[in-house]
């Protein structure tokens, strides 16, 4: 059986799902899903065709997208982008560091798709045409005139190739309006571009040399000298920051003769707006739909999300009502496209709800600011079990902390101990300090922070091997 790779594309901002989806958390690390994220289901449905994946990230979602990885059991290396550059940069990159007979499968790490079987059997049937030296696509049968999705145009059936190889693609449409959506449903032949794409490495290449030089250039000279970290490899950042940013689809796909598509008949959404959100939950008689604490009375065909706390919506009809512990949407269902304009203004002026959540991962675990205010912040710290917080100290402000579970080993200068739950210690000013999670739990620390700077910057970080007296004072200058 030919071997499959799969690629993971883990990029993306989902600012339409705000403000569940953020850009320090986008959706595809969010437990939109049964508690699980749409990351680990992708990665869990392309386990069935090899359990070695690479997935491509940002720096800064690394640790994410390395924890999704554990916890689907497959092998993963991570390729991350320095810059964001969209889908051809990315898959430039992983084409030119992959063997040129290597047979790449790319797929979205946000799309839900529950078949995970028949995804498969769908892919695999893609494989002649890709032997062929065809850029295959997948397509997924439309069931309403979508004007969220771009639409394949069907061509000629690859007979040559076998029995069920898919068809060679005739056109591209771009998102359509709504009375062009109806006539492609009704027209038949057309399918929602599901943007999984099943190429050898070689061809690629050799399409992008063709159509977009520039971008493989760039992609060329940024995995001339690739660094590998343990699991993660990095690009010159320099040479990736110059590469133009455009989707596969414009770059390439659209302009190359040789491009098949294949339809896949089962469940699929890319879930891209809280209507696709609400479309995963079971309606009550009503067409309410409800995830979380929510509660619908006398409500009409309204969706409430509410993970962390009692939400009603009484008497209401057609809204999406989403609920976090720092931010309220509550939208009419026709504009739910029109979500990302808000993140926008929100950012715009100034809102850090725009782009941040008040818990932030860590490789650690993560914390939740609790408070703030003049002179002091209160926090949440969670400890992954055996997981430390690196030797570091503050200039500004002191800290003082209330283990509430498990038990911490906390190195404060050159006193080490342990602190169990309900007792606490204090951090002062400029004292050097460390927190461990001496436990088999998770370990939860209450921090109050007081000083007249609290900023994250105001950290110091230091090498988590003791320091001699002479280099910690020429550290601490």
């Amino acid at each position: 059986m030919t071997v499959i790779r799969p690629v993971v594309l883990c990029g993306g901002s989902g600012t339409r799902l705000w403000p569940l989806s953020r850009q320090t958390l986008p959706k595809q690390f969010v437990p939109l899903i049964g508690g699980r994220n749409l990351l680990l289901l992708t990665l869990e449905r392309l386990r069935l065709l090899n359990e070695e994946v690479t997935c491509v990230a940002a720096e800064e979602h690394r640790f994410l997208v390395q924890e999704s990885i554990e916890a689907a059991h497959v092998c993963g290396k991570q390729l991350l982008e320095p810059v964001a550059r969209n889908t051809a940069a990315a898959m430039a990159a992983v084409a030119l560091l992959a063997a040129p007979d290597s047979l790449l499968l790319f797929a979205p790490a946000d799309h839900h798709i529950p078949d995970a079987d028949r995804f498969v059997k769908t892919i695999r049937k893609g494989v002649p045409a890709a032997l062929a030296g065809y850029l295959v696509a997948f397509g997924v049968e439309p069931t309403f005139p979508s004007t969220a999705y771009g639409y394949i145009r069907q061509g000629d059936p690859l007979d040559t190739l076998g029995t069920d190889a898919g068809h060679a693609v005739a056109a591209f449409i771009e998102k359509p309006a709504a009375p062009k959506a109806e006539q492609l449903l009704l027209a038949g032949g057309h399918l929602w571009n599901a943007g999984i794409l099943l190429v050898q490495a070689k061809v690629l290449i050799a399409a992008l040399e063709q159509h977009a030089p520039d971008i493989l250039e760039a992609c060329r000279l940024a995995t001339a000298a690739v660094e590998a970290d343990g699991d993660f490899l990095r690009m010159d950042s320099a040479a990736f920051g110059r590469c133009r940013s455009q989707s596969i689809d414009y770059a390439v796909l659209e302009k190359c003769e040789r491009v098949a598509v294949l339809p896949f008949q089962g469940r699929w959404s890319d879930v891209g707006s809280w209507n696709a959100v609400a479309e995963l939950h079971t309606p009550d008689d009503h067409g309410n739909r409800v995830s979380g604490q929510g509660f619908a009375m006398g409500a009409h065909n309204t969706f409430v999300y509410a993970p962390n706390r009692p939400v009603v919506a009484l008497g209401t009809k057609d809204l999406l009502v989403v609920d976090t512990p720092d931010a309220l949407l509550v939208a009419h269902i026709d504009s739910a496209e029109q979500v990302k304009d808000v993140v926008a203004l929100l950012a715009t002026r100034g809102h850090s709800q725009a782009t941040r959540h008040r818990r932030i991962p860590r490789p650690w675990g993560a914390y939740d600011s609790i408070d703030d205010g003049e002179r002091f912040a209160v926090k949440r710290l969670t400890v992954k079990p055996g997981a430390q917080l690196a030797l570091r100290m503050h200039h500004h402000r002191a800290e003082h902390w209330v283990v509430v579970k498990g038990t911490a080993k906390v190195r404060c200068d050159d006193r080490t101990r342990l602190v169990k739950e309900n007792e606490s210690i204090y951090i002062p000013v400029g004292a050097m300090y460390k927190l461990e999670n001496a436990g088999k739990t998770v370990l939860e620390v209450i921090e109050v922070q007081t000083g007249g700077y609290l900023g994250e910057d105001d950290i110091v970080r230091f090498d988590d091997m003791p320091l001699p007296a002479v280099d910690r004072e020429k550290k601490l200058a």
